[in-house]
Order: structure tokens, then C-alpha cells, then sequence
């Protein structure tokens, strides 16, 4: 339920953001698929695209995951979205991006990332 309240404020946080973008944590990528990170700046209907794709995949993860539906499909999401955050800007490499932490290898991505993951790979038995 927490998970859940991290990403639906976070996808809320970008919305009531005038001109809230992207962009700024998409150029400072300097790792694997930084190339692709730096084609979808290029090109405003990839980054409007990859925009609205964030926040509201956050939005709907977020409340997915808050009020209890479709748990692992939206932990599935949650965790796609939080590696391609990783991937974008991780720790161990210096970044502009004011991150949570400075943390080797370990952030906040990654932790919540690889709880979501135990969550999708849970049996549904509740007995």
C-alpha cells in the first residue's frame, strides 16, 4: 500500500507541476540505453509520448497498488518503470539529478523494484 502511495504521488507531483517534464532526468542519462534516452529528448512526440506514459503509469500503479487491484500486473509495471528509472540514473555513476541517497548500488528504485517483483511472482492464496 505504500509502494502505491509513492507512485500515485508521485504521478500527481508531475501533473499539478507547470511544464514538468522528462526531459532534464532523460539527458543527464550517461548508462546503458542512454542513446535511446537522448533520441526521445530529440523528438517532442517521443518525449510528450514518454511523458504522459510516466505519469500516468504512475497514477494508475499508484492506485492500483493502494486500493488492491490487479496487484500483479501493477507490480509488474511499477517495477518496469522503476529499472528504467535506475537504468536512466544510477547511483554509481555522477549525476546532475538530485537523487535519495547516495548509494552505491542500492537506491530507492531498486529496493521498491525488487519488492514489487515478490509481489508479481506471489501465489494468490489467501487462506
Amino acid at each position: 500500500m505504500l509502494i502505491g502511495w509513492h507512485f500515485l504521488y508521485e504521478g500527481i507531483s508531475k501533473i499539478v507541476t507547470p511544464g514538468w517534464s522528462s526531459a532534464p532526468y532523460l539527458m543527464d542519462s550517461k548508462w546503458v540505453l542512454s542513446g535511446f534516452f537522448h533520441w526521445i529528448i530529440s523528438h517532442s512526440a517521443a518525449l510528450a509520448i514518454t511523458d504522459i506514459l510516466n505519469i500516468w503509469g504512475l497514477i494508475l500503479t499508484g492506485t492500483a497498488l493502494f486500493i488492491g487491484l490487479f496487484i500483479r500486473w501493477a507490480s509488474m509495471a511499477g517495477a518496469a518503470m522503476l529499472f528504467l528509472y535506475y537504468i536512466a540514473n544510477p547511483p554509481f555513476i555522477e549525476s546532475d539529478i538530485s537523487v535519495q541517497g547516495h548509494f552505491f548500488f542500492v537506491n530507492l528504485n531498486i529496493i521498491e523494484a525488487v519488492i514489487l517483483v515478490f509481489f508479481a511472482l506471489l501465489k494468490k492464496d489467501y487462506t
